[in-house]
């Protein structure tokens, strides 16, 4: 018998046992039952996706996931996006679950690496956001899928609000192939705002106790933006996003990058940029790029999921976001990262660290930290068909004759805030899979598809580059005062900035000592408040860290 077979075959016994557990009505299962179903509709050996995104999380069914009785639910194999809480590594810690298939594990990396060397789990593999689903609807197909919803009705409709993310991904790979989907809801209700999935998608549903848990990961508060993350914003408008004409990007999330967005109304504008450039966005809500929206940079934005706090600034502005008929956003995550990696011209991210090929990685000694949609995002797209000015161009300094290339732009300090070089002659992503038992080294974006490094130093312009001592050349050069580009000789750089390969702050017009917080349109939480019409409400760790606005606000052109 075949897996979907088996899976068709057991899909009635499961949900006979589902409705066998006491207090069930219909679809709805109460929440002191949870336990109790879980360990009706889950068998030993199951694979198990359980919704945890970058933001929202099916916090309640972790929890209850991590309680069940092992000698009866056991050598589960998890399948999810992210590893954010603790009871995401509890099921191994438990001997619930032994095998796991993941794309982020941030939040959770150290105590990952801690279980993975002790032989606690066993990693299949570390995969981006847009691999995992797909491999979700191939070869990875959960037999029980355990998500998180706004709302409810009785029939199983769900109403994702802002934060659609994965829910719909995971459901129709369950659904559609004999497997159990259990949804975790805030509330249920006679009339949803608008239908995110079918109910006939769904199998069971329950009220949590409390709402979901959902963080603010991509809010920056531009208090903590220095002089130099501004100067390398600076450059990066100046040598990239200027010259290539960039309409359509993403970026990453990172104090440098709030930096460019929150200088595109001064700085980009003050060199004529407005309509040429970072019109077309595939981004959260993030904050910080209220002020550039106001001054009417941004014409739209697609998103992964949503922000909190920035949910009535999105709603109050449908001709920017993708709003429904409600009022509210409707985000994609998968679709996001298809968006990303084939509609945009520009990825610019930051790392942890690069080594002399233009390797870069986030996966540091103790630490399986995974990918996310980095790697998708940054990387040339060679299915890409359709031309655009930015496209073209890169192709041309790349010197192909027959496509163009995507812009992957890395910018990190030379130092990591805690000192560690960020330019290093080995990853530590290689000693990681030679522990780990990885087949190759956790690379989060390989050298080959980087375009520009930028520093605080400078830009290294790869495409121009004809060899690889030249790249390495160039990296050494960026890489400032650090053991790394101290092995290259003082004068390396001179014939490095003639071919334009290398580019100092001065070369691109822009003065040091006028790279300064004074560009950025918000220096505070409260003047986005300000620049949103009160519309923004901060969280409260952000609320409590602001101060009075001491920025001009900027209007809506």
């Amino acid at each position: 018998m075949s897996d979907l077979s088996r899976r068709e075959a057991d899909r009635p016994s499961r949900l006979a046992r589902a409705a066998a557990v006491g207090g069930t009505s219909g679809k709805l299962c109460p929440a002191e039952r949870v336990i109790q179903l879980l360990a009706a509709i889950i068998e030993p050996g199951d694979r198990v996706a359980i919704e945890g995104d970058n933001q929202k999380q099916a916090d309640f069914l972790a929890s209850a996931l991590a309680s069940v009785d092992p000698a009866r639910v056991h050598d589960l194999h998890m399948v999810q996006s992210v590893l954010a809480l603790p009871d995401h590594l509890a099921v191994f810690e438990r001997g619930i679950a032994t095998r796991l298939d993941f794309a982020y594990a941030g939040p959770q990396s150290r105590r990952l690496a801690e279980l993975v060397a002790s032989n606690a789990l066993k990693i299949g593999a570390i995969h981006t956001y847009l691999e995992l689903y797909a491999r979700v609807l191939v070869d990875l197909t959960p037999q029980v899928a355990l998500v998180v919803a706004d709302k409810a009705d009785r029939d199983g409709n769900l109403y994702t609000g802002p934060n659609t993310e994965d829910t719909p991904t995971l459901i129709e790979a369950a659904a559609f192939r004999g497997g159990i989907v259990v949804a975790q809801v805030n509330e249920i209700v006679d009339h949803l705002p608008r239908v995110d999935v079918p109910g006939d998608w769904v199998d069971i549903v329950i009220p949590s106790p409390q709402s979901y848990r959902i963080d603010p990961l991509f809010t920056r508060d531009p208090a903590k933006i220095r002089n130099e993350n501004v100067l390398m914003a600076m450059m990066a408008i100046a040598a990239v996003y200027e010259p290539y004409e960039v309409r359509r990007l993403n970026h990453g999330i990172g104090y440098a990058t709030a930096a460019i967005e929150l200088i595109l109304p001064t700085f980009a504008a003050q060199r004529g940029l407005k309509g040429k450039i970072a019109r077309h966005f595939v981004l959260n809500p993030h904050p910080t790029l209220i002020p550039a929206i106001e001054a009417g940079f941004v014409d739209n934005v697609y998103c992964f999921g949503s922000e909190l706090g920035m949910e009535r600034y999105v709603s109050n502005h449908a001709d920017v976001f993708p709003i429904g008929a409600d009022g509210s956003l409707r985000s994609n995550r998968a679709l996001a990262q298809v968006a990303g990696q084939y509609a945009c011209d520009l990825f610019i991210g930051g790392t942890l660290q690069i080594d002399a090929q233009g390797n870069s990685s986030t996966a540091t000694k103790g630490r399986i930290t995974g990918f996310g949609g980095a790697p998708n995002m940054g990387a040339d797209p060679r299915g890409r068909r359709h031309d655009s000015p930015a496209w073209l161009r890169a192709g041309r300094e790349a010197g192909e004759s027959l496509r163009g290339r995507k812009l992957v732009v890395q910018m990190v300090q030379t130092h990591q805030p805690n000192g560690a070089p960020s330019f290093v002659e080995r990853l530590d992503a290689f000693d990681l899979a030679a522990s780990a038992g990885f087949a190759l080294p956790p690379i989060m974006i390989y050298g080959d598809d980087v375009t520009h490094v930028i520093t605080e130093r400078g830009v290294a312009n790869l495409l121009r580059c004809r060899s690889m001592q030249e790249r390495e050349a160039a990296l050494r050069v960026v890489a400032g005062d650090t053991e790394f580009g101290r092995r290259q000789s003082p004068d390396a750089g001179d014939g490095l900035r003639r071919g334009g390969i290398v580019m100092f702050p001065e070369d691109l017009g822009i003065d040091v000592a006028t790279a300064t917080r004074d560009w950025l349109a918000a220096r505070t939480i409260n003047d986005l408040v300000t620049a949103s019409g009160g519309l923004y409400a901060p969280p409260a760790k952000f609320r409590a860290q602001a101060v009075k606005p001491n920025a001009t606000t900027v209007t809506r052109a």
